[in-house]
């Protein structure tokens, strides 16, 4: 009688492997195919959380309960790929151990090597907060610039008041929405872009050197998204000399190009934000949302209307 293949329904079953030693003895064939599924969904557990570290979060806002079942979901939706049509690597894998040696000590190998994968229950699990999104620098040119670090998103705030109060009057606009929207493009600082030798863009709103750019730009690998779904691409982004710089810039960016003219007529932020978005300014689905939500906590308002008086007093 032919040995029935195993599978894990959840994620936190750990019977699997018991099963796969057993079935290995009986079926070395079925044994290497469930092993292969099995490296598959250690894999896509992995894509999952390398995009969930590379979205732009809240590194402040973020709770630790949405952030715990978050990765409980990604691990039940890597194994359910996996088990179902997948992505292609189970056969890949299954083809090119076959290939290199018999079937019996194939399974031996892939088995030792699952057995090192770490697994951490979820009940012990040390949650940590969301990071902001990192972009990794390809090689590109040296660029001369120095850099400002912002320790604090309070830091934050404060340091860019100034130039995002000049640049809201240009816009018609509150400085605020201009500071939600910098922070969520840059995790509050954390990750502006920089050159392969840690200079920073001093880019606030991860403008594009289009055709349109003359200046120095810099190579970035970065999230973005179509039809909903997150890839990754290689793309190039302005650089300036300095923050102010990037606020004179994003204006001159929205008043120079025509789609955005509707959000330049927007009665209120909220209705800037909307129009921003839906004329093609991010390709995250939730984009004005994300900016809005920072907007609406009461934090981040505390926060502006102490750096307000500051400058009015």
């Amino acid at each position: 009688m032919q040995a029935q293949p195993t599978s894990a329904g959840l994620y936190t079953e750990f019977s699997g492997l018991a099963e796969m030693k057993h079935l290995a003895k009986q079926d070395p064939e079925q044994a290497l195919q469930q092993v292969a599924k099995q490296f598959e969904g250690v894999f896509l557990q992995m894509m999952l959380k390398s995009m969930r570290d590379a979205s732009f979060g809240n590194p402040i806002f973020d709770s630790d309960n949405s952030d715990l079942y978050r990765d409980m979901f990604d691990k039940q939706i890597a194994l359910n790929m996996s088990e179902q049509k997948g992505i292609g690597l189970a056969e890949a894998l299954v083809r090119q151990m076959r290939a290199a040696v018999p079937v019996a000590s194939a399974v031996n190998s892939a088995e030792a090597a699952v057995k090192t994968v770490p697994t951490v229950p979820a009940s012990s699990a040390q949650i940590l907060p969301l990071k902001p999104l990192q972009r990794q620098p390809i090689a590109v040119p040296e660029i001369s610039a120095s850099s400002t670090e912002f320790e604090t998103p309070q830091a934050f705030v404060r340091q860019l008041w100034p130039h995002a109060q000049q640049a809201a009057d240009e816009l018609g606009v509150e400085p605020g929405i201009l500071i939600a929207q910098a922070a969520l493009e840059t995790g509050w600082g954390k990750a502006v872009n920089r050159d392969v030798a840690g200079n920073s863009s001093h880019n606030l709103f991860n403008i594009k050197a289009d055709r349109r750019w003359d200046g120095p730009s810099v190579a970035v690998n970065t999230l973005e998204f179509e039809d909903g779904v997150a890839q990754r691409e290689i793309a190039r982004f302005r650089v300036y000399e300095s923050y102010e710089d990037s606020f004179n810039d994003y204006v001159s960016f929205l008043k120079s190009n025509s789609r955005y003219q509707d959000a330049l007529k927007a009665s209120d932020a909220n209705e800037f934000v909307k129009e921003l978005h839906a004329a093609g300014y991010a390709t995250d689905p939730r984009y004005a949302d994300k900016i809005l939500n920072i907007v609406d906590r009461e934090s981040f308002r505390s926060q502006m209307a102490q750096v307000r008086n500051e400058a009015q007093a």
